[in-house]
């Protein structure tokens, strides 16, 4: 019998024996290093190789830091002794040595840089040439004063300005290896026009013009240079001349249009530019470009039209800007240009809208603030009559554009300044009184309505599970990282299988440990290898074709084509994450991130509209309130509406209009009693009608069921505060409450709560009856309680046997026997504690046959109590009759019982104690 192995198979046997041989091989090297590196440590530190020499001291600061500090005051007190010089004592001196002086001083400034430079000592060259820019400023000064004192000093100062402007910048593009003479030649380019302009007797606007030249200078200086001190120094002029110049335009956009808006759109036209040259600036500059078009084209628009429509104008446009986002044009602007102008745009409208709210707050908020009688037939005028009409134009028109624009969040906004329009409209027009009511309720009808069907309003928009059209910019980017092929993105391996990132730990674990002959054979980069473990179909010879001893490029003899040898059957998986090539990694795909789920449109408007439907409801009802028949009106169509709302709606709409519906019906009932003449005890009789239709319509509506029954109880409670003036009254609604509540307390999932409140409000109905008649003694009020929780307790602890007796006993007990104690003592009669003790001696008892520890301790409190108040009198006259030395004396004989007793007292205790525990 023939038992050896196919050759396949005796090849991978072999190749799994060597993997766990060169595994072991590996671990018992590494341990063995580590071993050397732990006995011969101590010996290297012991005889260094080299002497040690001590560590220097660590200096405050660093040599560099030291020698700029050096270098900037070396130069700063020389520039302040050549100012110094070139002031005070220029006139002891004759005009050649002055020149010789000052030619000689500033070429010597300015020619050592060159060769200090040569010899590496930058930072002094640094300082010196410094000294020789202060200084050529200096001769600027002292030629004006000597040679050209005549001229304007403005003029001189702005050419000089330019002269040394370019001086500097040759300067320092000789000597490149200075930073201070380029950004100090931009620094001197910033003034010659602006002081050209003054000199020349410019106004306000071309100051505004020159700066704007400059600014742009500045900008194509920033865009068209390389040394970066220089382009953050022209980046910080051209902002703060080119902001001088837009505030400039902005308020001649104002006072003078026609000579502001050239000023503001050449300032755009350079943000523009500077935007699409620099797409980090991008957004930023294009918000400032496109408020410059705004100002500019709505400063026009305002001198041409009425002042109500100056607001319109300017909204206008902003939404023209706005609508670059969408436009042909548009969309070959930069992404960032057109976020900048959308956002510039969103923000004039935002403003617009802003100025148009206060109509809308006067409508909405206008009726809650009442200034007459309710029902006198007088109505409280508009506040905001003199407010522009125009302001319901701005809310129309930027509806229609938010409308126009397939996104929720437009939608939102169109659906809420519709509503605004609507609530606006009453305002400014000044609309008679029915007219505005019934526009009032009209705009809750829509309002509710779209609240319930809000699927006419997401036409359009996408669900949230689609994917939204992509834009051409995104699909241009989208484009350009894809590239022609989808490749997933893997790590960069080496020869060995070793990830790029870092070399591989050594191995740690024991002979499974995988080593150079688990290697798999793995193909071009970017393919997946196939898991070992993968089932396989078999072969037409029984062996499988590609399995778990062959690789997908494997010969018959289970080689792979490049002659590596294939991975073993117990090859882990590949780790995901980890480079190709090395051992237990591989490629998988990138594992979902968890989204939040996004919500419906449909519910979102439905909100919004619910909400507006909310506000105009209440403005209706509060309006409606100055004439009695329009009160009864307005709440019969807010009831209707929120009652149809609660039957057709969904979800917590629903919950909110019912009790919605429930208040209405208050107020209904509310409003009759008042227009019957009832008093307020009579309407609050009345208002129990409400809450007992809550019962009722809570035994069918059962999604709804619980808000309105806690709304028809709070309307119960005013119903009690209404009857408090009149006690039977209010015994007599506590009586009907307790009705409706035992009513309610039929149906099996109320049981347990209104059950306990019916038996609180009888009881409650019960005593203020009893008030009202003019008792007074305390057991009428508390045996009423007791009997009901002693039976209570009862059958609880026939239910439950281990139920303490004082949860079941202790409450009802302690109802009757504590106050009815409180009575006792104060009552001169013999009756009363008498038949206390008597019922507090049976407690007592009862309490000790059945070993119930709260009736034990109650009833032995109260008789004893109760017996020392008999008692007492008598105690007093045996004391007063006794000697002075007798009370004294007679307390020292009970200490001294107890003290010769003490251990026995306190077993004693210990024993009460024990057997008051083991009580229930």
């Amino acid at each position: 019998m023939d038992n050896s192995l196919p050759p396949a198979d005796e090849l991978v046997l072999v190749d799994r024996e060597l993997a766990q041989l060169e595994a072991r091989r590996t671990q018992l090297l590494a341990r063995r290093a580590w071993l050397v590196q732990v006995l011969y440590r101590p010996a290297r530190a012991a005889t260094p190789r080299w002497p040690v020499t001590p560590a220097a001291p660590a200096a405050d600061s660093t040599p560099r830091s030291a020698q700029n500090v050096l270098l900037t005051l070396g130069g700063t007190l020389l520039t302040i002794a050549a100012v110094a010089f070139t002031l005070v004592s220029w006139g002891s001196m004759g005009i050649g040595g002055r020149a010789a002086v000052l030619c000689a001083v500033t070429g010597a400034a300015l020619s050592a840089p060159v060769v200090l430079l040569r010899r590496g000592l930058v930072s002094t060259g640094e300082s010196v040439a410094v000294l020789g820019l202060v200084l050529t400023v200096l001769d600027a000064y002292a030629l004006h004063r000597v040679a050209l004192s005549d001229t304007d000093g403005l003029g001189y100062a702005a050419v000089a300005s330019a002269v040394l402007a370019g001086a500097w910048a040759a300067y320092g593009s000789a000597l490149p290896r200075l930073r201070v003479p380029l950004p100090a030649g931009v620094v001197a380019a910033q003034l010659p026009l602006p002081l050209g302009v003054l000199a020349a007797g410019g106004g306000a606007t071309a100051f505004a013009w020159a700066a704007l030249v400059t600014a742009a200078a500045d900008g194509a200086v920033v865009l068209w240079t390389r040394p970066l001190p220089v382009r953050i120094t022209a980046g910080a002029g051209a902002a703060l001349l080119g902001g001088w110049a837009l505030l400039t335009g902005g308020w001649l956009s104002f006072s003078s249009p026609w000579s502001g808006a050239p000023l503001l759109l050449a300032g755009a036209a350079v943000c523009l530019y500077a935007a699409w040259r620099t797409p980090g600036w991008a957004v930023a500059v294009s918000v400032v470009a496109g408020l410059a078009v705004v100002a500019a084209l709505g400063g026009l628009l305002r001198s041409a039209v009425p002042g109500d429509w100056a607001v319109p104008g300017y909204v206008l446009c902003g939404l023209v800007l706005a609508s670059v986002w969408r436009a042909g044009v548009g969309a070959r602007l930069p992404r960032g240009v057109r976020t900048g102008l959308t956002g510039a745009g969103a923000a004039t409208v935002a403003l617009g809208l802003l100025w148009a709210l206060p109509p809308v707050a006067g409508g909405a908020l206008g009726p809650l603030a009442r200034t007459t009688e309710v029902w006198s037939g007088e109505h409280t005028g508009p506040g905001l009559v003199a407010y522009p009409a125009t302001a319901a134009l701005v809310l129309a028109v930027v509806a229609a554009a938010l409308a126009s624009a397939p996104r929720l969040w437009a939608r939102c906004g169109a659906l809420a300044l519709v509503w605004a329009l609507l609530t606006a409209l009453p305002v400014a027009p000044g609309l008679p009184y029915a007219a505005t009511l019934a526009l009032q309720l009209l705009t809750t009808a829509a309002a509710l309505w779209i609240a319930v069907r809000p699927a006419p309003l997401t036409r359009g928009l996408p669900r949230p599970g689609t994917t939204p059209a992509a834009s051409p910019d995104a699909r241009t980017t989208a484009a350009r990282t894809t590239g022609p092929t989808n490749r997933p993105a893997t790590a960069a391996t080496g020869p060995s299988g070793v990830s790029a990132t870092g070399p591989a730990e050594p191995p740690t674990s024991g002979p499974s440990a995988p080593g150079p002959a688990d290697r798999p054979a793995s193909g071009p980069v970017g393919t997946p290898v196939a898991d070992p473990s993968a089932p396989s179909a078999p072969g037409p010879a029984g062996q499988p074709a590609s399995g778990p001893a062959t690789s997908p490029a494997s010969g018959p003899a289970g080689q792979s084509a490049g002659g590596s040898v294939p991975p073993p059957p117990s090859a882990p998986p590949r780790a995901p994450g980890a480079g190709f090539g090395a051992p237990g990694t591989g490629w998988m795909p990138p594992r979902p991130r968890p989204q939040a789920s996004a919500a419906e449109p449909g519910t979102v408007l439905g909100w919004v509209a619910y909400a507006g439907g909310l506000v105009s409801a209440a403005g209706a009802v509060a309006l409606a309130l100055d004439v009695r028949g329009a009160t009864f009106l307005a709440l019969g169509a807010v009831l209707g509406l929120l009652t149809g709302v609660a039957v057709l709606g969904t979800g917590a709409r629903r919950a909110v209009s019912a009790c919605g519906a429930v208040l209405a019906a208050a107020g209904l009932v509310f409003a009759g009693a008042a227009a019957a003449g009832l008093e307020a005890h009579w309407t609050g009789l009345a208002l129990l009608l409400v809450p007992a239709a809550t019962a009722a319509v809570g035994a069918t509506a059962r999604p709804v069921a619980l808000p309105v029954e806690i709304t028809g109880a709070a309307v119960g409670l005013s119903a009690l505060g209404l009857a408090a003036s009149r006690p039977a009254f209010l015994a007599l609604v506590l009586a009907l409450g307790g009705v409706i509540a035992a009513a309610t307390a039929v149906r099996p999932e109320r049981r347990r709560f209104a059950s306990w409140a019916a038996a609180g409000l009888f009881l409650l109905a019960a005593w203020v009856r009893l008030g009202a008649w003019g008792v007074t003694t305390p057991e009428a009020y508390t045996l009423p309680v007791t009997v009901p929780a002693l039976v209570v307790g009862f059958l609880r602890r026939r239910r439950d046997p281990e139920a303490s007796s004082w949860t079941a006993y202790g409450p009802g007990l302690a109802v009757t026997l504590l106050p009815s104690l409180g009575a006792a003592w104060t009552d001169p009669e013999w009756v009363r504690p008498l038949v206390l003790g008597v019922a507090a001696l049976v407690v007592t008892l009862l309490g000790a046959r059945f070993r119930l520890q709260a009736l034990l301790l109650l009833g032995g409190t109260v008789l004893a109590l109760d017996g020392l108040h008999e008692l007492a009198p008598y105690v007093v006259q045996v004391v007063g009759a006794l000697p002075r030395w007798l009370p004294p004396a007679l307390a020292g004989l009970l200490l001294l019982a107890v003290g010769a007793t003490y251990e026995q007292r306190l077993r004693d205790a210990r024993r009460l104690r024990e057997r008051l525990a083991r009580m229930r």
